[in-house]
């Protein structure tokens, strides 16, 4: 079958990856120069199963009132009016009920979970190397409130067969001994250790090398004007580059993915939710983490990646805006700063910023779209690294008309089309 594939970050490689591994003829577009050079760049690093939430959750509205007037704020939201964002909003807040946040963590950590155990396939297979390292996720409380709230998470990890452990603070130094001079500030943790770490970057880009050896085709530097319809499918891709025609699409755009989904009757409700990274340098490896410590207080993540940190986080209600603020560099900073102080060279670390693809309900949008040949493959959020080879490796099983490894009928439009 010939396939194209719209977008070119971590999510829409893998699925070349997977569907030219099928038997397919794969080209993919993107506008970019190369492969992740926007969300995909530089996010925290983080491949994380066991922390795969919905940030719909209960107590998110009192608590983001809170935050908004923190001097260090994981949520920051522009006050500019837009109908999408304020949408977005009220369809996040329906999710932040009990049962709502039980049944999507449940079934981000399904897909998470499957994602990381195609991950250690592919890596086996291909001997593929970014920076890995497979040394867990803690996630650390400064608060005995947050020590308490940790459990309705841990029931879900339960539930879900996912292992943790639940540490006090010399647990915590003991799994990440660059915390020792801040024994103070730390109440307790929650240990993920099948949690991983990789440069996203770094796995985009030797995966593409793979996936031309394997026959696919990428087409770069070419702007995606629409998508042609008619009979009821999709019947070409126009761009910059001339008409692209094919038995199948995929959606693999994040953020921008609504954009070329609307004029086809197909509202898409992801919104662009900015987050923040700095790359820096390390100068001092004692004094570094070892694998990711994930900053409650602040909703940072700080990872090692190989011989540099990166520090990643906070949610941004912006809408398409790129610009970098002063501010948000020093929350991060502040964060790893506070933690793992001396570490590195703040002096040569690097400031980026990209649009993580929101849903209301955390969930992607992974499955066959309301027209029959095209496909979605967005709406990750905050986990496309953690979520990109199981994703790629669903879509590539659903085209080619198998039956995929796990549960798929509620991570596909449909449920929003249940919900008018």
């Amino acid at each position: 079958m010939k396939i194209v594939i719209l977008g070119a970050g971590v999510i829409g490689v893998t699925s070349a990856w997977y569907l030219a591994k099928a038997g397919h003829e794969v080209t993919v577009i993107d506008r970019q120069s190369g492969p992740a050079l926007e969300t995909s760049f530089g996010n925290a690093g983080e491949i994380s199963p066991g922390y795969a939430s919905p940030w719909a959750a209960p107590g998110i509205p009192a608590k983001a009132m809170k935050w908004l007037f923190m001097r260090h704020a994981p949520l920051i939201i522009q006050p500019a009016p837009d109908l999408a964002k304020v949408s977005w909003v009220m369809r996040m807040l329906m999710n932040c009920t009990s049962a709502a946040y039980t049944v999507n963590k449940s079934r981000m950590v399904r897909l998470a979970e499957y994602s990381r155990d195609c991950l250690m396939a592919l890596r086996a297979d291909t001997g593929i190397t970014y920076d890995e390292r497979m040394q867990g996720t803690l996630q650390l409380f400064r608060t005995q409130k947050q020590v308490d709230g940790a459990y309705k998470d841990i029931k879900v990890l339960k539930a879900d067969g996912v292992p943790f452990e639940v540490l006090d603070a010399d647990g915590c130094i003991k799994a990440e001994p660059g915390l020792a001079h801040r024994r103070d500030a730390i109440k307790g943790g929650l240990l993920l250790p099948g949690d991983e770490t990789g440069d996203c970057f770094k796995f985009t880009n030797s995966l593409q090398d793979m996936a031309i050896a394997a026959g696919v085709t990428f087409r770069y530097g070419v702007k995606i004007e629409r998508l042609e319809a008619e009979g009821g499918k999709i019947s070409g891709v126009q761009t910059s580059a001339g008409r692209f025609v094919a038995d199948a699409y995929v959606l693999a755009l994040g953020s921008f993915s609504p954009l070329l989904a609307r004029p086809l009757g197909i509202k898409l409700p992801i919104y662009p939710v900015k987050g923040y990274s700095i790359t820096v340098p390390i100068v001092d490896a004692q004094r570094a983490p070892e694998s990711t410590v994930m900053d409650e207080t602040y909703k940072i993540a700080i990872t090692r990646l190989g011989d540099r940190i990166r520090v990643g986080g906070m949610a941004e209600i912006a809408g398409f805006d790129m610009t970098l603020h002063q501010k948000r560099r020093d929350t991060l900073v502040h964060s790893v700063e506070d933690l793992f102080g001396g570490a590195g060279d703040q002096s040569r670390a690097t400031f980026w910023c990209g649009l993580r693809p929101m849903t209301p309900d955390g969930t992607p949008v992974l499955g066959r779209s309301p027209i029959s040949n095209l496909y979605l493959n967005t709406g990750h959020g905050t986990l496309g690294w953690t979520m990109a080879a199981g994703s790629g490796r669903v879509l590539a099983d659903l085209i080619s008309g198998r039956a995929a490894e796990i549960e798929t009928g509620d991570l596909g439009y449909a449920r929003y089309q249940r919900l008018g």
